[in-house]
């Protein structure tokens, strides 16, 4: 199959394995053995924003199919130096069998994107960014992604991915919360960092998540408990931000999704994508929180 199968391509995949086989067999779209990645790349970051106590690492890799970026976040240090080289040139087919689950991440990334960019054709409801700080950047995207979810004031959510600026927006909104990373710590406001998400996930109304789960293997069984128990599931991705729009109607409930390059970049004014989640007063409302905090 040369043509993208739109339909398909619109359709809600049931699960994370089922996208990948698809994918590999041709099934939406090109063959991808006969697309190559020119560029492969990481990007590094560390930050402290002024008034916060703590500070972040992130580290990206990234792998580009003509004008499309696909992306994987990784925990700081834990990629290969040849992982790079090993990708660039290589076809999406190969890079979707490689041994590290960030590549194929990035590589079924990147193929997603290429066949469906963030477009309102293809769903995306686009989200301006205003220019600022990295703080002033950092609480306006938590602001769009939270507007994601619709939960009464004094329910709890399971935040997968600690970023601080998400958790004191869901506090100004009266939100409860269990925040869940697998480095375990503490948050700005002391608060003990959980690092099972499946075992905090049951004393939880709805699940806030990253896009990085998808590279660490954590994403499928947060996405069916969602199923299991009718629970809103809102992902915020840079990692895999053409991926998890895929999932929406089979566990995941809305997705805001922000392709590279990421806002942390730079300064200026940006964009990102939602999908899904309530649709009211989709102009300016921020970003969404995946890598600095």
């Amino acid at each position: 199959m040369s043509a993208v199968d739109t339909a398909l391509l619109a359709a809600p995949f049931t699960a994370y394995d089922e996208l990948v086989a698809c994918v590999r067999a041709g099934g939406l779209g090109p063959d991808p053995a006969g697309l190559r990645i020119a560029v492969a790349f990481t990007t590094r970051q560390a930050v402290r924003h002024e008034g916060r106590s703590g500070g972040y690492r992130n580290e990206v890799l990234s792998l580009r199919l003509g004008a499309a970026v696909g992306s994987c976040a990784v925990e700081p240090g834990a990629l290969p130096e040849r992982a790079v080289e090993e990708c660039a040139g290589v076809d999406v087919a190969r890079l979707l069998e490689h041994p590290l689950p960030a590549v194929r991440v990035a590589a079924l990334d990147a193929y997603l994107m290429h066949l469906a960019p963030h477009t309102p054709d293809n769903g995306a409801r686009p989200v301006a960014l205003p220019a600022g700080t990295s703080l002033e950047k950092s609480v306006a995207r938590a602001r769009a992604v939270v507007e994601l979810l619709e939960l009464p004031v004094g329910a709890t959510v399971l935040v997968v991915g600690v970023v601080n600026s998400l958790l004191a927006e869901l506090r100004g909104r009266g939100l409860g919360y269990v925040p869940c990373d697998l480095k375990g710590g503490r948050t700005e406001w002391g608060e003990e960092v959980v690092t099972d998400a499946l075992t905090a996930a049951g004393r939880c109304d709805a699940l806030l998540v990253s896009g990085m789960t998808l590279g660490n293997g954590t994403f499928e069984p947060l996405r069916r408990h969602a199923v299991r128990h009718g629970k809103q599931l809102v992902m915020f991705a840079q990692t895999g931000s053409a991926v998890l729009p895929r999932f929406l109607g089979h566990g995941v409930s809305a997705v805001c999704a922000e392709p590279y390059p990421f806002f942390w970049l730079d300064g200026g004014p940006g964009v990102v994508h939602r999908y899904g989640g309530p649709r009211a007063d989709d102009g300016y409302g921020g970003a969404c929180p995946e890598g600095s905090r």
